[in-house]
């Protein structure tokens, strides 16, 4: 699946550091510091893993550093097209303004090979002025590498319900948004999001627990951002076999394939195609279709979601004749 086109909407900067960067600081340091446990508690023991992180990304050459070696990971894993996201106001600890931290990750994101644009985090736990600078920050950045917004973590800790206004505000200012929901909170937080106008959803994969749930994504056409190997981590799910990505997918809902955080979570998109169709017999067609999921919910502009799309079934073309003549 190495040669496979793919797309990826869900992939967190801090969470992909390359791990050499930071041994490159603290030669003593190892994996296990910076790569959670194949099973952790809940959500909150995988996100302890992010201190170092966002510790190293404080300064101009480490998020240069930082985005040069993540475009490297997505090119040796095929991907045309992602979306990353981070918090601005998570690397302003050493005088950079949140305004310079955005300019310098969408400027070193900028690839003629593989298409990067950015999306903002607002926080669950961090002061509505907070957020509503990210906001802000979105907003003057808006088509000029930033494509829109979400909300993240801890959701059970702070219910997506309470973030309201932080959304009414984001379609006031006509940018995009998804929201992670469904991962550590229940159903409840995945129609809430579809609620709020969400037209994506990072996980969601609890829907699952209600009828109704399910619904409401497919009469809204809502796309499933989904991590297998992370919702194993976070213990969303309980295993790999029990995680309900075909289930959802059989059932009509506009499911994608992501890594989360490649680092922290020690996987590729390639692995997890591979792990995907060894588990649950996903095939070609299967992976074509959720790419072109991902595509059509990107925040792109239609017509460049038309030129990924040709790009895409060219690659797709390519690899086939590759494949089969060998």
């Amino acid at each position: 699946m190495k040669n496979f086109p793919k797309i990826e909407l869900h992939l967190h900067l801090d969470g992909s550091l390359a791990f050499s960067l930071l041994q490159e600081e603290d030669p003593s340091l190892t994996l296990k510091q910076v790569v959670a446990k194949e099973k952790c508690e809940d959500l909150n023991e995988y996100l302890q893993k992010f201190s170092l992180p966002i510790a190293y990304l404080q300064t101009k050459e480490h998020l240069e550093n930082a985005c040069q070696a993540l475009l490297q990971m997505l090119k040796e894993d095929h991907v045309l097209y992602a979306e990353v996201r981070f918090c601005p106001f998570y690397h302003t600890k050493q005088g950079l303004s949140m305004d310079e931290v955005v300019s310098i990750v969408c400027e070193s994101l900028k690839d003629s090979e593989t298409n990067v644009k950015v999306l903002l985090c607002m926080m669950r736990g961090a002061n509505e002025e907070e957020n509503l600078s990210v906001l802000s920050c979105a907003q003057r950045f808006l088509n000029q590498g930033v494509v829109g917004v979400d909300v993240a973590v801890a959701e059970a800790v702070y219910p997506t319900k309470d973030y309201a206004f932080l959304f009414s505000k984001a379609k006031q200012l006509g940018i995009p948004f998804t929201i992670h929901a469904g991962e550590a909170d229940g159903a409840s937080s995945v129609e809430c999001a579809i609620q709020f106008g969400a037209t994506r959803i990072g996980h969601g994969i609890r829907s699952i627990e209600q009828k109704e749930s399910i619904q409401a994504l497919k009469e809204k056409k809502v796309t499933l951002e989904v991590c297998p190997t992370s919702n194993v981590q976070t213990n969303a799910v309980s295993t790999y076999f029990d995680h309900p990505i075909k289930t959802l997918y059989d059932q009509g809902v506009f499911v994608t394939i992501n890594t989360d955080n490649r680092t922290v979570s020690n996987i590729t998109l390639t692995e997890e195609y591979q792990k995907l169709k060894e588990t649950f017999g996903f095939t070609e067609k299967d992976f074509i279709k959720m790419n072109e999921y991902a595509i059509a919910s990107s925040f792109l502009k239609e017509e460049e979601k038309q030129e990924i799309l040709l790009k895409f079934h060219q690659k797709v073309d390519e690899w086939e004749n590759i494949l089969y003549n060998n």
